[in-house]
C-alpha cells in the first residue's frame, strides 16, 4: 500500500456493538440477515481508517430494508451483501436493483455468501456488476482488510471522476454562456469543484475578484462570486468582511509571490492579474500535503483559469463597450430636441424597475433597461420643425410622428441580437393602448407584448413629471391622479398598480436623474393638438 492509503489501527479495539461516530466516515452498508453477521463485521472494522477517514456503519437485514436505507444514503462507498436472505437471490436481485433501477454504477459491492452452492462464484462475476465475491468462512479480518480497501480505493477513483467531470462541464458551461449574467460566477463555482474533486479539499473555500471596475459597479472592491462551507455567508460581499484572517494573510502573501502562488501547511492561495486589469483570487484549504504532482497540476489548472477569466473579461468589455454604445446613441437622439435631458436614463430605470415588480427575471430586466434606450430611435427621420414644435400639431404633422415607430422598428428588425430584437419589439409597440386605441397596429390588452407595456408606462410618467415644449411638468399628484384615470384605457392596469404603490421608488429615480433646469427631451406623439397629453 502506499502513504496515502495507509490503514491506523487503534490501541484497543471497540466493542461489536460500537459503529464509527460521526459524519464523515465512508458508509459501509451490511445486508445481511444474520444479526451477528452484523456484529462481527462492525467488530473487526471498528476503528480502522482508510485516507485518514474511518467508518460509519448502516444495516439491513434484507433486500427490501436496503432499498429503503439506499433511499436515505445516496453516499455509500461499499456494500458488503449476503446472497441469501429472504429468498435465495435476494442478493442478486439487490444488485441488479441499485445498478439498473437506481442506476447507480458508483457504490462497490461486495458479495458475501455462506451458501456459494446457491450462486457460483464465476456466473455471479460475469453476469452482475460486483467488486468481488467471498465466501463468509475465508473472510479473517486481514482478507476483510484487503478486500474493502480495494473497493474503497475503486469508489474514491469514480467519484473523483465525476466530480472532475461535474467541474469541467460547469467550466464549459461558463465559457460558452459568457455573455450571461452569471457566467463569472458560474465559472467560480467550477473552479472550487474541480479542486474539491482533483485535490480532496475541505469543504471551506472561497473564490473572490476584483477590478477596478466590477459588474455590480464597486470600484477597487474584491468581491466574493463563489464560496463554499462557512464562506457562503459571504456571497456577493467585499473580501473586506470576510472575518478571517488566515484567508486575508494567505491572499495577500499570494498576491506577493513570483507566480501568484501560495501554500502553507493546509491552506493555499491563488493571485492572478488579468489583461483587463482584474484580479482575481483564490482560496482553499487542503486535506493533504500537496507533493509534486500536486503543485503541477495546479500549475496547469491555474494556467486554464487564467486563460478562462481573461476571455471572459475581454468579451465582458465588448459586451459593456456596445452597451455603451446603442445608450449614447440614444442619448444623441434625445439632443435633437430642443430641450435635452436625462429622459432616455430615467426611462430605462423606470423600465427596469416596472419590470422587477411586474415578476420579470433579473436578466431579462437589465436587457429591457437597455433595450429601451431606443424607443424613440425612429425620431431620426422626424423633421425638427414637428419634433420642437412649441404649439399643437397639425393632422398631418401627427401622422408624421406616429411614422417614427415603424421607422426604428425597421432599422433594427433585421438584427439576430436578442437585446436588438426587444429594442425593434419596444420602438414598435410602446404607443398601443391596453383599450386598443394605439398606434400602429391598435393592439388591445395583452396583444401587445409586455415589454412594449412596461416601456408604455415608463415613457408618459416621464414625458408628463418633466417640461416639455408644449408643457410644464405635472405636479406628482396630478401625474399619478392620470395614470390611475388611464388604467384599464391607455395602460396595463396591473403596471400601474406596480407604479402607484411603488410611488416612491420611482420619484428616487427622477430625483436621481432629474435635469437641473426641470426640462427634458421633447416627446410628441400622443395627440396631435392636446399639449397636455403625454408621450
Amino acid at each position: 500500500m502506499t502513504d496515502n492509503d495507509e490503514i491506523l489501527f487503534k490501541d484497543e479495539i471497540a466493542p461489536a456493538s460500537a459503529s464509527v461516530a460521526g459524519g464523515g466516515g465512508w458508509k459501509i452498508l451490511i445486508v445481511d440477515d444474520e444479526a451477528d453477521v452484523h456484529s462481527v463485521t462492525v467488530y473487526m472494522l471498528s476503528g480502522q481508517k482508510y485516507r485518514g477517514r474511518g467508518f460509519d456503519f448502516l444495516h439491513a437485514y434484507s433486500g427490501e430494508e436496503a432499498k429503503i436505507v439506499l433511499a436515505q444514503h445516496s453516499d455509500v462507498a461499499v456494500i458488503l451483501l449476503d446472497v441469501v436472505m429472504e429468498t435465495d437471490d435476494s442478493g442478486l436481485r439487490l444488485v441488479k436493483y441499485i445498478r439498473e433501477e437506481l442506476c447507480n454504477n458508483v457504490t462497490r459491492i461486495i458479495l458475501r455468501t455462506g451458501q456459494p452452492g446457491k450462486a457460483p462464484a464465476a456466473q455471479v462475476i460475469l453476469d452482475y456488476d460486483i467488486d468481488d465475491y467471498k465466501e463468509k468462512t475465508e473472510l479473517t479480518l486481514e482478507k476483510m482488510l484487503v478486500t474493502l480497501i480495494s473497493a474503497l480505493r475503486s469508489y474514491s477513483f469514480i467519484t473523483t471522476i465525476e466530480n472532475n467531470r461535474n467541474g469541467l462541464r460547469r467550466i464549459i458551461e461558463a465559457s460558452s454562456g459568457i455573455f450571461e449574467r452569471q457566467s463569472l460566477q458560474q465559472l467560480g463555482c467550477g473552479v472550487l469543484s474541480q479542486l474539491t474533486s482533483i485535490l480532496q479539499l475541505k469543504k471551506d473555500a472561497v473564490y473572490t475578484q476584483a477590478s477596478g471596475l466590477t459588474a455590480s459597479g464597486l470600484k477597487g472592491e474584491s468581491m466574493v462570486l463563489a464560496a463554499t462551507g462557512e464562506f457562503g455567508k459571504y456571497m456577493g460581499r467585499s473580501i473586506e468582511e470576510v472575518g478571517n484572517e488566515t484567508v486575508r494573510r494567505a491572499l495577500d502573501r499570494a498576491k506577493s509571490q513570483p507566480h501568484g502562488f501560495y501554500c502553507e501547511e493546509d491552506k493555499c492561495a491563488w493571485y492572478f492579474r488579468s489583461k483587463t486589469g482584474s484580479e482575481n483570487f483564490l482560496y482553499f484549504e487542503l486535506s493533504k500535503d500537496l507533493d509534486e504532482n500536486d503543485q503541477d497540476l495546479l500549475e496547469l489548472f491555474f494556467t486554464n483559469v487564467s486563460l478562462a477569466f481573461d476571455n471572459l473579461y475581454l468579451n465582458k468589455g465588448i459586451e459593456d463597450t456596445q452597451k455603451e454604445v446603442i445608450f449614447h446613441i440614444a442619448e444623441t437622439m434625445e439632443c435633437r430636441s430642443a430641450e435635452t435631458g436625462s429622459h432616455v436614463r430615467r426611462v430605462s430605470e423606470y423600465v427596469r424597475l416596472l419590470a422587477l415588480k411586474y415578476g420579470l427575471g433579473e436578466e431579462q430586466a437589465e436587457m429591457l433597461k437597455l433595450a429601451s434606450t431606443a424607443h424613440d430611435l425612429g425620431k431620426i427621420g422626424i423633421p425638427d420643425s414637428i419634433l420642437n414644435k412649441p404649439g399643437p400639431l397639425t393632422s398631418e404633422e401627427y401622422e408624421i410622428i406616429k411614422s417614427h415607430v415603424q421607422r426604428g422598428h425597421n432599422l433594427l428588425m433585421r438584427s439576430s441580437s436578442p437585446i436588438i430584437q426587444t429594442a425593434a419589439r419596444i420602438i414598435l409597440l410602446h404607443h398601443e393602448r391596453w383599450d386598443g386605441q394605439g398606434y400602429p397596429q391598435g393592439l388591445e390588452g395583452e396583444e401587445t407584448h409586455v415589454h412594449g407595456r412596461i416601456v408604455a408606462v415608463a415613457d408618459v410618467f416621464d414625458a408628463l413629471s418633466n417640461r416639455r415644449v408644449y408643457h410644464e411638468a405635472w405636479t406628482w399628484e396630478a401625474v399619478f391622479a392620470h395614470f390611475l384615470e388611464e388604467s384599464g384605457k391607455h395602460f396595463d392596469p396591473c403596471l400601474v398598480d406596480i407604479l402607484l404603490e411603488n410611488k416612491d421608488e420611482f420619484m428616487a429615480i427622477w430625483e436621481q436623474y432629474h435635469d437641473e433646469c426641470g426640462a427634458c427631451s421633447a416627446s410628441r406623439e400622443a395627440a396631435p393638438a392636446d399639449s397636455d397629453s403625454s408621450a
